[in-house]
C-alpha cells in the first residue's frame, strides 16, 4: 500500500479499532490482536507518611509479586483530568500577549490550573494488567483469584477491574473525562429513545 492508501484505509478505521479495542466484558477488554485484558485495581499508598523501613517493607512486597508472577505489567495512571496541555497553551500565549490586561488574566489562569493541579497531585490510579492468550475457560478465573490474593497477601489494597471500571479507565486515559457518571458503550447511547 502507498502512503495515500494508507491514510485512507486508516480514516475508515472505527474508534475501536484505532484504540485497538474490541469489546469491554463484565472483567476484561478484548483486543483485535485476541488478546484480552484483565485489570486490577491497586489503591496508592501515602509514602509520604511512612517510616523507611515501612518502605522498604513495601519495595520488598511489590519485589515479591514480581518475583512470583513475571506476566504481571503495570500501569499508573492519572485518575482526574491533567491540564498540562492547557498550562503549555496559556504560557506560549503569555509570551506572546504585549496588552498587559489579558497578560494578568493569563496568569491567573495559569495560577487557577496549577491551584487545581496541587489538589488533585495525589489522584493516581495503578493498575496491574494480566494477558489473557490460551487460558482455558475453566482456568481463568482460578488463575486471577490467585493473582488477587497474591496482591492481597503482600499487603495491596486490589481488587479486579469490573466493565465500568475499564470503561472509567478507557475514558481518563484516552479523553481525560472523570466528569462523566456512567460511560457509553458506544458513542451517542444516550441519545437513542428506545420504542420510537
Amino acid at each position: 500500500m502507498n502512503r495515500k492508501e494508507k491514510k485512507t484505509a486508516k480514516q475508515k478505521q472505527y474508534t475501536r479499532q484505532l484504540i485497538n479495542t474490541q469489546d469491554v466484558t463484565g472483567h476484561s477488554l478484548l483486543t483485535f490482536r485476541g488478546d484480552e485484558l484483565v485489570y486490577f485495581i491497586i489503591k496508592p499508598t501515602n509514602i509520604s507518611v511512612l517510616s523507611e523501613a515501612n518502605i522498604s517493607a513495601r519495595i520488598y512486597s511489590l519485589m515479591t509479586v514480581l518475583k512470583g508472577m513475571a506476566e504481571l505489567e503495570f500501569l499508573c495512571l492519572n485518575s482526574r483530568e491533567s491540564f498540562e496541555d492547557n498550562k503549555l497553551f496559556l504560557k506560549s500565549r503569555l509570551e506572546q500577549e504585549n496588552n498587559p490586561a489579558v497578560r494578568r488574566l493569563l496568569e491567573h489562569d495559569l495560577n487557577h490550573l496549577d491551584r487545581i493541579q496541587v489538589q488533585m497531585a495525589t489522584a493516581r490510579e495503578f493498575l496491574v494488567v494480566i494477558r489473557l492468550k490460551s487460558e482455558k475457560e475453566n482456568e481463568v478465573f482460578p488463575y486471577l483469584n490467585r493473582i488477587e490474593k497474591t496482591l492481597r497477601e503482600q499487603g495491596f489494597s486490589a481488587s479486579r477491574a469490573e466493565r465500568e471500571d475499564i470503561k472509567r479507565m478507557l475514558a481518563i486515559y484516552f479523553e481525560q473525562n472523570v466528569t462523566t457518571e456512567r460511560f457509553e458503550d458506544f458513542d451517542g447511547e444516550r441519545w437513542i429513545i428506545l420504542n420510537e
